[in-house]
């Protein structure tokens, strides 16, 4: 078995949870392949207890890999998910940060987590992503033209509002006067678009929503629709250019820039333990309908 691990040691204590997962793959015999900044960290933090030095790393993958494991918070899954991109391998969440929504072990059941992922005992949650295109092309858009929670335009160096002229199917819908839009997918909807008063989408629903940020239109709200569309993009303000975000990576386009948002050729493979469910994270972390009665 091959394994890639990446991290990015933000949070506190994660030397320890580092220690196990390497324990625990060399006890099995598994090829540990690490990325080069973080074997460089890992060996940087007097916390753990062995060298490894000795481990491969990598700067880019390749379809060898049979899993790939991102030690930190949803944010290093985002980052993960561009080291992945189309290759189909399956990415394992150690959520050492805080809320950890798309992790798949939370720290405090590593051991157990652990050994059942080893043993291949879990399930593939299929996740879509989005893609962007723009007219005139962007060097800051490709190669990475894609993402897995939410692409969204913001207003920049301006507190001013921004009009978002939007079509959705070469069809206009509207021209949203706001600090931006979000265009999110189902995993991305509990994310920034739901802080934005976006609705929660099942990860398996094929649709994609579009989400106002503060938006000065009082009958603008999140708008649901097929994953099979195609959305159009034309922003201008005050500014002369604006922000276009794929996940956590962040570009400055000219305005008037034509940006295409679709779904993308290929899935995000998440790993699953069998005893966990969207629906049952979506109760434990958003403490969802919570109410002392029930």
């Amino acid at each position: 078995m091959k394994i890639g691990i990446y991290g990015q040691f933000y949070h506190e204590n994660s030397e320890i949870y580092i220690q196990m997962l390497l324990d625990a793959l060399q006890k099995r015999a598994a090829e540990v392949v690490i990325e080069e900044n973080f074997l460089g960290i890992i060996n940087q933090n007097q916390d753990i207890t062995k060298n490894f030095s000795a481990l491969s790393t990598f700067t880019e993958l390749d379809s060898s890999f049979d899993l790939f494991f991102s030690i930190g918070g949803d944010g290093t899954i985002l980052k993960a998910v561009t080291f992945v991109g189309d290759l189909g391998i399956p990415i394992v969440g150690i959520n050492t940060g805080r809320l950890g929504f798309l992790a798949t072990i939370q720290k405090e059941e590593m051991t157990e987590s652990l050994n059942q992922i080893l043993e291949g005992e879990y399930s593939i949650s299929e996740r879509s992503l989005l893609t962007v295109e723009t007219f005139p092309k962007s060097s800051e858009i490709q190669p990475l033209n894609f993402a897995l929670n939410e692409v969204a335009v913001n207003r920049r160096n301006t507190t001013s509002m921004i009009k978002v002229e939007t079509l959705v199917n070469d069809k206009y819908l509207t021209s949203y006067w706001s600090d931006g839009l979000i265009v999110a997918t189902p995993t991305g909807s509990t994310g920034y678009s739901l802080s934005c008063g976006g609705p929660v989408i099942a990860p398996d629903a094929n649709n994609m929503v579009l989400t106002p940020i503060a938006p000065h239109n009082l009958n603008a709200r999140p708008l649901v629709i097929p994953d099979s569309s195609t959305i159009s993009l034309k922003v201008s303000g005050r500014e002369n250019t604006f922000l276009v975000s794929m996940d956590s990576r962040i570009a400055t386009l000219a305005n008037e820039t034509e940006i295409i948002i679709k779904k993308a050729p290929f899935t995000i493979k998440l790993l699953q333990l069998h005893d966990d469910s969207f629906i049952k994270t979506l109760r434990k972390k958003l403490l969802w309908g919570e109410d002392k009665r029930n």
